[in-house]
């Protein structure tokens, strides 16, 4: 019958939707956590290397074994921030500080500050990366919960039709059926099946039941006649 067949796929329809939210809620926390992970851990790398560097600067003495071995420390940290490059302005201030260790190592005031403010802006650079890209992953968060609300009312809005379909093509006819053949039993024989605007296969089935009632009256009213005779 089209009254199973429609409800069959409306039901599937449902099934269909609801599969489809779960995968985007998925897909969009799978690519949200590993972003962000990626995201942070690439950039502490570069805040601690800029956290060694400023260490070293910091710890500059006249013990020249001591300051040996603090401009191999900047040297390792300068080569890790080198190596973890994330940002395009940072191989300009990379490359400030490069220029300008040497000399800051041997106590050059001028080549001090210039590098250590270099120094600062990598580090500044790297934080701002992290709340951008922040920013964007809440953005992309928001989006898909946004996405999800759409499709949840997708999903309301069809449940809502099937609701209404079933109700017209399958609770009212069924009702009506039941109502009939309470009102036989009450003693009501002319009770018929009917409604408005009924789907062909609804009319279909009130024909069926209405004629096996006039079929069952013919034979009641036979059986009477011949009783009488």
């Amino acid at each position: 019958m089209r009254i199973a067949q429609s409800v069959r796929t409306g039901a599937w329809l449902l099934i269909g939707f609801n599969l489809l939210m779960a995968l985007g809620s998925i897909w969009i926390f799978m690519r949200m956590a590993p972003a962000i992970e990626i995201i942070i851990e690439r950039n502490e790398r570069s805040l601690e290397a800029c956290e060694g560097m400023l260490a070293a600067l910091a710890m500059i003495s006249r013990n020249a074994q001591a300051d040996r071995m603090l401009k191999a420390t900047f040297e390792d940290a300068l080569k890790r921030a080198r190596n973890n490059i994330t940002e395009e302005e940072e191989p300009a201030v990379l490359e400030i500080i490069k220029n300008g260790y040497n000399d800051a190592f041997l106590g050059d005031r001028t080549a001090q500050q210039k590098t250590v403010a270099a120094i600062v802006l990598l580090g500044k650079i790297n934080r701002e990366a992290m709340v951008a890209e922040d920013h964007r992953a809440k953005q992309f968060g928001n989006a898909g919960a946004w996405g999800m609300v759409f499709m949840s009312a997708g999903v309301f809005f069809a449940g809502m039709l099937l609701k209404r379909r079933i109700s017209k093509n399958l609770v009212t006819p069924l009702e009506e059926i039941h109502k009939v053949i309470s009102a036989h039993r009450n003693g009501d024989n002319m009770r018929r099946c009917t409604g408005p605007h009924l789907p062909a296969d609804v009319q279909q089935v009130y024909r069926g039941v209405n004629g096996l009632l006039d079929q069952y009256q013919f034979q009641s009213d036979s059986g009477k006649k011949a009783g009488n005779h």
